[in-house]
């Protein structure tokens, strides 16, 4: 019985048939009751049921025609009601053609009747598809969240589409305008009034809105000005609707990413374009999150050959998933000959240098591994593709270079020294300094996720701790772009924007979540090697470029023969930490 009675197209079209069979006969009815004052000539009743067969039977076909038969219940809308009236038009005007050409059959026949039926079917069949319609409506009124829409524009109009139809678990009830929408105050979309932003807090008070849905573009400050004043009327399930592809669109999560992100507006997709396309590029650390993005960058930019080299196995085959016919090497930068083995038999044109130890805590433990990884693997890295005639070297930096108070910024700060002094020959060697990335392997932001989803509480090691945050997409974008404008010798740093407090992000996060009763936030102390605040510049000799994303520092002179020594005593010396310091003098170590 369930089978047969779940809805389907034919049981659909059959119920609507059965429907306006019964429909047409009430109203045809009606009309002769009302033409004759409810009290109908028995005479006129002759030709009642001719009448009727061939208006049902008019109707039925241009229903059909129209594919009014075919429609969802809930897709029921204004272009539908229109094909409605048409089949009506046509149905009518098709009897009264043949009620001309054969009035004998249905004389005597009162021809105002076929006015007043027409007006009665029209209400009755278009009430019986809206009555149905505003059930659905009613119904998801009651079980689904009211919600607030933000922006007016034509992903609106889709979105409270796609709330009737039940596609989303939203009841859009209000529409915010912002402060470019102001042409639309107090209209309607779908009958959903747009009001202006200063009735928000009075509007979300008297219709209990529950949740809300950006359509528009804000930027970065008006998102983080509507995120904490949505919070601030308890409203923390914030989605927004993003753009997949050209056309399509996906409605997500509200994340810190989207109220961090700064999006540069110099970034030279043309010269980024040029720059990679049709080169061979080697990359290393290709696995890891900065190393992966570049590699998938220059996949999007028309790279000829990659070759993605990483030492962890996993890595290299997640991103090998993602970039089907790039090369995959299996080497650890700290192998030199497996290392030249590779260079020398590809010979890329550009090599991107991306692999190292980057956790501060895990590099402090392991001082050893952090040194030879880090400093050892970069000179390989460099001597080889000198040696082998790369055109281009980007060496991947961090701001714990700038002034540096654990081992990791330490070793980091002598590969820039390195790649500033090398005899480079015929390439072009470019180190990039810039800081956190949003969401990297290991980074604040999916330690703060995972802690607020399991209840909290959420740790931050010292409340006036400060951190430079960046999307990945962007910041590799941007090095690239460095490295096409770069002339060999440079140090590079990137505009982070300005810094944020970690506990204030951590705060946010939390309210995010909706979680704010629920999570606490505990400091457990700067870890070792850790300091409050990151310095992208080393000294105040940075110079701008033509782009006002990238900087340039002055040339640190570091003999090379001199800084080849003090890094084999660096290795070799039972104080290690010392002998870091003769080579970095502003390192400044925090244990």
């Amino acid at each position: 019985m369930k089978r047969v009675l779940r809805p389907t197209s034919t049981t659909r079209a059959l119920f609507f048939v059965v429907s306006d069979l019964f429909l047409s006969l009430m109203t045809l009815y009606m009309s002769y009751e009302l033409r004759f004052n409810f009290h109908i000539d028995p005479k006129f009743l002759g030709s009642f049921w001719l009448t009727f067969a061939t208006l049902a039977g008019l109707k039925i076909g241009f229903f059909f025609l129209f594919r009014v038969y075919f429609i969802v219940w809930r897709f029921f809308g204004f272009s539908e009601a229109k094909n409605i009236i048409k089949a009506h038009l046509l149905a009518y005007l098709g009897f009264t053609v043949i009620y001309l050409l054969f009035q004998e059959y249905f004389t005597p026949f009162p021809r105002s009747v076929i006015i007043i039926d027409l007006f009665l079917s029209l209400i009755t069949i278009g009430a019986l598809r809206i009555s149905k319609r505003m059930i659905i409506e009613n119904s998801a009124q009651k079980d689904i969240k009211p919600t607030l829409i933000i922006g007016v524009n034509t992903k609106t109009a889709s979105i409270i589409r796609s709330a009737i139809d039940g596609e989303i678990p939203y009841y859009p009830v209000a529409i915010a305008a912002l402060h470019n929408d102001k042409h639309a105050l107090n209209t309607y979309i779908s009958n959903i009034r747009v009001y202006g932003e200063s009735r928000l807090e009075e509007v979300v008070g008297q219709k209990e809105i529950k949740a809300a849905i950006i359509t528009g573009t804000p930027n970065t400050d008006e998102l983080k000005a509507i995120a904490e004043r949505l919070n601030n009327m308890g409203i923390t399930e914030i989605k927004q609707v993003k753009i997949l592809g050209s056309q399509h669109e996906k409605l997500e999560d509200l994340s810190i990413e989207d109220l961090l992100a700064r999006h540069p507006k110099d970034l030279d997709i043309g010269l980024i374009s040029s720059f990679v396309k049709e080169k061979t590029i080697l990359i290393t650390g290709a696995g890891g999150s900065i190393g992966s993005e570049i590699a998938r960058q220059c996949r999007n930019f028309g790279a000829k050959e990659l070759i993605l080299l990483d030492n962890s196995e996993y890595n290299l085959y997640r991103i090998g998933e993602q970039i089907e016919d790039a090369g995959l090497k299996l080497v650890s930068v700290t192998d030199r000959d497996a290392l030249g083995s590779v260079i020398k038999n590809c010979r890329p044109e550009i090599v991107i240098h991306a692999a190292a130890y980057k956790h501060v805590p895990i590099c402090e433990a392991n001082i050893e591994a952090a040194l030879f990884n880090n400093i050892i693997g970069t000179k390989n890295v460099v001597d080889l593709s000198v040696a082998f005639g790369a055109d281009k070297l980007v060496i991947i930096s961090t701001d714990k270079a700038g002034r540096p108070t654990n081992i990791m910024g330490a070793t980091k700060r002598v590969t820039e020294l390195y790649a500033n002094n090398v005899d480079a020959k015929n390439t072009e060697i470019v180190a990039v300094r810039f800081g956190n990335v949003l969401g990297s392997s290991g980074s604040v932001i999916p330690k703060f996720k995972q802690q607020i989803e399991n209840g909290g509480p959420v740790t931050v090691t010292h409340p006036e701790i400060t951190r430079y945050f960046m999307l990945i997409p962007e910041a590799c974008q941007l090095v690239l772009q460095a490295a096409a404008i770069a002339k060999g010798g440079e140090l590079f740093i990137l505009d982070m924007g300005e810094p944020v407090k970690i506990v204030d992000l951590a705060r946010q996060m939390i309210r995010l979540y909706g979680k704010e009763d629920e999570v606490e936030i505990v400091f457990s102390g700067l870890r070792p090697g850790e300091k409050l605040y990151e310095e992208l510049l080393i000294d105040e000799s940075e110079k701008k470029t033509r782009y006002s994303s990238i900087f340039t520092t002055g040339k640190t002179d570091y003999p090379i023969e001199k800084l080849e020594k003090d890094i084999e005593a660096v290795l070799s010396a039972e104080d290690k930490v010392a002998a870091l310091k003769k080579i970095v003098p502003e390192f400044e170590h925090r244990p």
